[in-house]
C-alpha cells in the first residue's frame, strides 16, 4: 500500500479538469515503480521521496502541467515534462520509468559518492601569545571559546608581517580576550 498524503489528494482535485488525469498517472506510476515512497508536499507542490531524499515531483498550473526528477541529469533536461497540455500529451511511459529508475539510482550512488568534510583544525599557538594570555589572565577565557574562535585569534596574529604588528595584535587580543570578546565582535549584530 504506497504512503499517500491527503494534501496531495487536495492539490490534485484543485487543479485544472485537463491536469487531473495527467497527475495522478503520474501518481500512480511513481507508486508503482517505487512502492516505498512517501508523499510530501515541498515548495507547494507534490513530491515523492525516499530515504527523506527528493526523487520527484510534480506541479500543476493555468494550462499545463510539470514533472520533474530531481538531480536529473539527463540530455535535454526537463524536455517532455516540461509542459504537458493534457493526458494525450504525456511522455511515454517507458520514458517515465526510465527516468524514474535513474533517479532512485543517483540517490543510491550519492550516499556512497559523499565524504565527510574534514574540519579545519586549530592551529597551535605561539608562544608569545601563550605568554601574554597566561600574564593578562585571558587563558580560561581563550580555552572556553570555540575552536573557530581560537582559530581566528591566532591566524589573525600569525599572519602579522612585521613583529611590531604581531606585538600590537597580541595586546589587542589579551585585551578582547579577557573582555570575552570574539576576534570579529565589532562586526557581530547586537
Amino acid at each position: 500500500m504506497p504512503t499517500t498524503d491527503p494534501r496531495i489528494d487536495e492539490h490534485i482535485a484543485k487543479a485544472g479538469a485537463f491536469a487531473r488525469p495527467v497527475l495522478e498517472r503520474f501518481r500512480a506510476l511513481v507508486h508503482r515503480q517505487i512502492p516505498d515512497c512517501v508523499e510530501a508536499i515541498k515548495w507547494g507542490m507534490p513530491h515523492f521521496t525516499l530515504g527523506g531524499k527528493n526523487v520527484a515531483g510534480m506541479a500543476a498550473f493555468k494550462k499545463h502541467v510539470s514533472v520533474f526528477f530531481h538531480n536529473d541529469d539527463q540530455p535535454g533536461g526537463a524536455g517532455p515534462f516540461r509542459k504537458i497540455a493534457d493526458i494525450d500529451a504525456f511522455p511515454d511511459e517507458g520514458l517515465v520509468v526510465d527516468r524514474l529508475n535513474a533517479a532512485v539510482a543517483r540517490l543510491s550512488a550519492s550516499k556512497v559518492a559523499r565524504s565527510r568534510v574534514a574540519t579545519k583544525r586549530v592551529p597551535s599557538v605561539p608562544e608569545a601569545f601563550a605568554a601574554a594570555l597566561d600574564t593578562g589572565g585571558a587563558r580560561s577565557r581563550f580555552d572556553g571559546m570555540a575552536p573557530g574562535q581560537r582559530r581566528e585569534y591566532i591566524e589573525w596574529i600569525v599572519e602579522a608581517k612585521s613583529d611590531a604588528t604581531r606585538e600590537k595584535r597580541i595586546a589587542q587580543a589579551t585585551e578582547w580576550i579577557a573582555e570575552g570578546k570574539p576576534r570579529n565582535w565589532k562586526y557581530k549584530k547586537s
